[in-house]
């Protein structure tokens, strides 16, 4: 499967079921640049932020990661000054002996979207959640500044955009289950069922009359 192939699918699994806080659009419909918007947790100094920020994804995706840039400022230690997020997870795949960095801690093919940008799939790897998190707790000296740029991103919020509010509004709700029906195999309604039947039938009057 080509690179685009995997992003288109990946794009529509996102917009058929969104992840709770985490906005995506495509800029200039080029899906190898996405428009994404994190909104800021509950309880976190980055609470009531609309986040936003371009992914951008190489032609070799999924077995390279992509890279990931807030729009506007965002004070984090993990963020530079231009705004790009560096975090395992982004890391390319394999160990990093001068990092420290395990294979498992950084990106890899198996990874998407999804993945990296919420809740935690069992692996190691810190996603874009786990940074917010962290932020609220390493930078309680800067909530001033933080809440400034609270405040500025709210501009981004599209309208008409209802902003979650409480934790369980960021809870992935648990997949609808769908009853089987016992007699599915059974109800298929073709026809052609039938006539292969009829087929039969007439095969065997053939032959006797032989």
């Amino acid at each position: 499967m080509s690179a685009a192939n995997t992003l288109q699918r990946q794009f529509k699994d996102l917009i058929r079921s969104p992840v709770p806080g985490f906005v995506v659009d495509l800029k200039d419909e080029n899906i190898f640049e996405w428009s994404v918007a994190i909104i800021g947790l509950p309880n976190t100094i980055y609470e009531g932020g609309y986040f936003k920020a371009t992914m951008t994804f190489p032609n070799d995706y999924p077995f390279r990661p992509p890279t990931f840039s807030f729009d506007r400022d965002f004070y984090h230690p993990n963020v530079y000054d231009d705004g790009k997020l560096c975090i395992s997870i982004l890391h390319p795949p394999g160990d990093d002996p001068v990092s420290g960095e395990k294979a498992e801690e950084r990106w890899n093919p198996t990874q998407s979207v999804e993945s990296m940008d919420h809740h935690d799939d069992g692996s190691q790897c810190a996603n874009v959640y786990h940074l917010l998190i962290s932020g609220s707790q390493l930078l309680k000296s800067g909530q001033c500044r933080c809440r400034e740029q609270v405040e500025l991103s709210k501009k981004d919020i599209p309208p008409g955009f209802k902003m979650p509010t409480s934790e369980k509004d960021f809870m992935i709700a648990a997949p609808v289950e769908i009853e089987e029906d016992d007699n599915f195999w059974y109800e298929s309604g073709d026809e052609s069922d039938f006539d292969a039947d009829d087929d039969d039938e007439d095969f065997d009057q053939d032959e006797d009359e032989d």
